[in-house]
């Protein structure tokens, strides 16, 4: 057998992600979860955040593990996601990516288990790190399961998506909303033109929520999506970003947003959604609990201890 070989860019070329791309998809049907999330994707391609740095090892030019390195910025540190080619497995190609990124992302760089599956905790004890960050997965039935009625005060106006001419507002919203996030809160026109650009994009599917006496500055929105049918996987919705700008807060619009999404997906006829939230957002965790969604599976990012 051939020693592999590491190898750290700051563009993967065509080929690169291609084989990339092929990668993680054969890890994902592996795994039953993605290893790397969208953001990490559309990285893949060269179309992902700036200063992303991508690792390759391969063996006899055949690529066998990857990761990727999101800078770090302000007070988060950099992340790190990876996945190791399943025919390649158990030949400690994970534990030799993941000490290269912790290495190259400084002393408070993070490393992320999606679904913390046994070989990645297995990976984090021998290395001695520890869990940093949660970040939870919830589900909820739709197809025959009761939603309360969606009932939109008089003071609020809600509507769906016009057009580019919203994106200024929610870009504002969602950063400060989501400040404390190193992921989301960091959004530009360039996020918002990507993901306008995806085939699962649906413009009556993203809830702006006003107050009716100033339809020109934006409260909140709920961005829904949905994911395709994979294999035996059946297409399922997702409540996929939900923003409330803190001088909106404590006025129930998280709760009325996410019902007017959960209603539009449930027309849709799909049986069921997801969503991803922080461990540690108490107050989201209890709206989605009243709404009855529960833990699906948790997402851990690994430090150093």
């Amino acid at each position: 057998m051939s020693a592999s070989v590491q190898s750290w860019t700051d563009r993967l070329d065509g080929k690169q992600a291609a084989d990339v791309s092929a990668l993680l998809e054969r890890a994902t049907a592996a795994d039953g979860n993605a290893p790397v999330s969208e953001q990490g994707v559309h990285a893949v391609s060269g179309a992902g955040s700036a200063g992303v740095r991508h690792l390759v090892e391969t063996d006899a030019d055949r690529i066998v593990g990857y990761a990727q390195l999101q800078p770090g910025h302000g007070d988060h540190p950099a992340m790190a996601e990876l996945a190791v080619d399943p025919e390649a497995r158990g030949r400690g190609i994970g534990g030799r990516l993941v000490t290269e990124v912790l290495s190259e992302g400084g002393p408070d760089a993070r490393v992320w288990a999606h679904g913390n599956l046994p070989a990645a905790q297995a990976v984090a004890q021998r290395l001695g790190l520890t869990g940093a960050r949660e970040l939870l997965q919830l589900r909820r039935p739709l197809a025959d399961a009761e939603l309360p009625e969606l009932v939109v005060p008089e003071d609020i106006s809600l509507r769906v998506y016009r057009g580019v001419e919203d994106d200024p507002e929610i870009l504002r919203v969602n950063a400060v909303a989501f400040a404390w996030h190193p992921e989301q809160g960091s959004w530009t026109e360039r996020e918002m033109a990507e993901r306008r650009a995806e085939a699962w994009f649906d413009p009556s599917g993203l809830f702006m929520a006003f107050a009716a006496s100033d339809e020109q500055r934006l409260l909140g929105f709920h961005w829904t999506k949905v994911h395709p049918k994979q294999g035996d996987e059946p297409a399922i919705g997702e409540v996929y970003v939900v923003a409330i700008g803190p001088d909106a807060q404590g006025r129930g619009l998280g709760r009325l947003l996410t019902l007017a999404g959960l209603h539009y997906l449930r027309d849709r006829g799909l049986g069921a959604v997801l969503l991803y939230v922080e461990g540690d957002n108490a107050s989201a965790l209890h709206t989605y609990d009243r709404l009855g969604f529960e833990r699906f599976h948790t997402d851990v990012a690994y430090a150093r201890a």
